[in-house]
């Protein structure tokens, strides 16, 4: 539609998302002395940051210095070599990896956004040369919501899939006593407690406000922003970007129906989240996906790739020779009451014992209690061409009451709802499931025959599974002799289905080391940057380890922030002499 234009402003960053990418670069820019606008086309800020774990992948990070984790960038090196092959780009991976902890350096000295460590979390792939068993994590500290004030109600609350009636739930210590309330007094007492202090918060402030993982992250960029004083807006898209003789000046953002012209001295930063419901880009990038749908994203559905169009429409391009466009992880989709879909990613129950996954004709694909990532890519590989990329997580009733099974919560939740709502599936025996789900009954019940056979004794031989830091790590350190593996054979039994999805994409604008845009021909665009999922993973589109996305993404807003105030007022310093 036509719109008028409002009036012209002028600021010297102008930010456009506000996920950590974003927020980092306003952050670093405004503590530097620049004139910050973000602008956001929701109602909220936050992101896909705001749904996430809130765990980021800092190697040599400080805490882990402090805590005596001491080891050189050569073996990191080495680690990516591997594990991103082809796809290793020198230049941006030695930029990550020098500024990095100084990232995390920066925000501790000068802004409310604290970190836990994740000293104890490993790579992905323990088995690849480099890989750490700790040590290059961190996560934003849990936050109370009530320090951010009137910007509380501005905060994406987090995914209703993965919280407790809107409360989010840390992974670590307060995961664990959620799992053991019905089977420890101190953990019910710790529950008791997290619920009636979000009962309390609901009550008086609409929502909960004991913030952990992405959304204390978000939560904690947000309140660094305010008390630096950047100028925030909500339901402000970016319509098109201004440029002059090559040069981005700035953009033309939509506030209440009327046009406004944001002139940015310093440059604008691209930071809308990605695409991963821009359908028509799924088409083009997504194998399996040739009707654009077909591919479930648990990141918000208003990240349909405008930083990546706003990009184009100046010269840049859109890196899609990556070793994957998205960042696979295996989704469950939760029937609503209004007839809609919720998208659970399945990061937390694979890895506990007890739990297979197979598909259609009853077989496994995949060592289960590998990363969300990895289990989606065996899952393409396994499908016949043209077939439906799908799979069931089996467990039997001793398992899903232990540990749940996706968005079927443990005991001492009742199962009935999620089976009336045909999400979890359900038999008296394995043979009964199967024909529920539409499985091979005899391929199930040889899987699981042969599977058990072995668990008794806690092996894996077919995939390995608990041979890993990362498998171990995830599974149940009280069972014995591996973490990761146990028998499936007490009925009832039950299945999830699970899909093809993403906790977002890889595929992106190309940029350089300081995270400038690049056009077609490898020349940076001046007053272009891209930070988070508009910026091309540096990863190359693997999955080494957790937190790889904002990891990078909070380093290069840094990054950007920093830079953009430097060059800023050296050309000032310039233009005065």
């Amino acid at each position: 539609m036509d719109m008028s234009v409002l009036s012209e402003e002028a600021c010297d960053l102008l930010v456009i998302g506000s996920g950590a990418g974003g927020l980092s670069a306003a952050v670093a820019a405004a503590w530097h002395g620049l004139e910050v606008i973000v602008v956001e086309k929701e109602p909220v800020f936050g992101g896909t940051t705001a749904w996430s774990g809130g765990w980021m992948w800092v190697p040599r990070n400080p805490l882990a210095q402090e805590a005596g984790i001491a080891e050189d960038q050569q073996t990191i090196r080495t680690y990516l070599r591997h594990e991103l092959g082809n796809h290793y780009e020198e230049a941006r991976i030695d930029a990550f990896l020098a500024a990095a902890p100084e990232m995390v350096a920066f925000f501790r000295q000068h802004t409310v956004v604290q970190f836990i460590d994740g000293n104890k979390i490993p790579d992905m792939h323990g088995n690849t040369p480099g890989a750490a068993q700790g040590g290059r994590s961190v996560c934003a500290a849990p936050y109370d919501g009530r320090e951010l004030g009137p910007l509380a109600g501005k905060l994406r609350p987090p995914l209703p899939e993965i919280s407790l009636l809107g409360m989010g739930i840390a992974s670590g210590a307060d995961f664990a006593h959620f799992l053991n309330a019905a089977r420890s007094w101190k953990s019910f007492a710790h529950v008791a407690r997290r619920i009636g202090r979000h009962a309390l918060d609901l009550a008086l402030q609409g929502r909960g406000a004991q913030l952990v993982n992405g959304n204390a992250l978000a939560a904690r960029l947000l309140k660094s922003a305010d008390d630096l004083g950047v100028d925030l807006r909500t339901q402000a898209p970016a319509r098109r970007l201004l440029s002059r003789d090559g040069v981005v000046t700035g953009a033309a953002v939509e506030q209440d129906g009327q046009e406004i012209r944001i002139r940015a001295r310093a440059g604008v930063v691209l930071a809308c989240g990605g695409f991963p419901h821009d359908y028509e880009r799924l088409k083009q990038l997504v194998p399996h996906n040739p009707e654009g749908r077909a591919h479930w994203s648990a990141a918000p559905s208003t990240n349909t790739g405008d930083g990546l169009r706003l990009g184009e429409s100046v010269g840049a391009l859109v890196d899609a020779r990556l070793a994957a466009p998205c960042a696979w992880a295996p989704v469950s989709l939760v029937p609503r009451k209004d007839g809609s879909f919720g998208h659970f990613p399945h990061l937390a129950e694979r890895a506990k014992p007890g739990l297979i996954a197979v598909t259609a004709d009853g077989r496994r694909f995949v060592n289960e209690a590998d990363s969300y990532y990895d289990y989606v890519d065996a899952l393409l590989k396994a499908i016949p061409a043209g077939a439906e990329p799908i799979s069931w997580l089996i467990c039997d009733h001793r398992f899903q009451r232990r540990y749940g099974l996706g968005f079927a919560k443990p005991a001492p939740l009742p199962l009935a709802p999620y089976i009336a709502s045909g999400y979890l599936k359900r038999g008296k025996t394995l043979s009964e499931l199967a024909h529920n789900c539409g499985i091979d009954r005899d391929g199930l019940a040889e899987t699981v025959a042969r599977y058990n056979k072995t668990a008794a004794h806690g092996r894996d031989p077919q995939f390995h599974r608990g041979e890993t830091p990362y498998n171990r790590m995830g599974g149940d350190a009280t069972v014995k002799p591996n973490p990761s593996v146990a028998p499936i054979e007490r009925g009832p039994f039950y299945a999830v289905r699970i899909v093809p999805g993403s906790l977002g994409t890889f595929a992106g604008l190309k940029t350089d080391a300081r995270a400038n845009v690049l056009d077609a021909e490898g020349r940076t665009i001046p007053g272009l940057f891209a930070v988070g999922a508009d910026m091309a993973s540096i990863m190359g589109g693997t999955y080494p380890a957790g937190g790889i996305n904002l990891g990078p993404a909070m380093t290069f807003g840094y990054v950007v922030g920093r830079d953009a105030a430097q060059k800023f007022k050296s050309e000032k310093a310039r233009a005065r002499s």
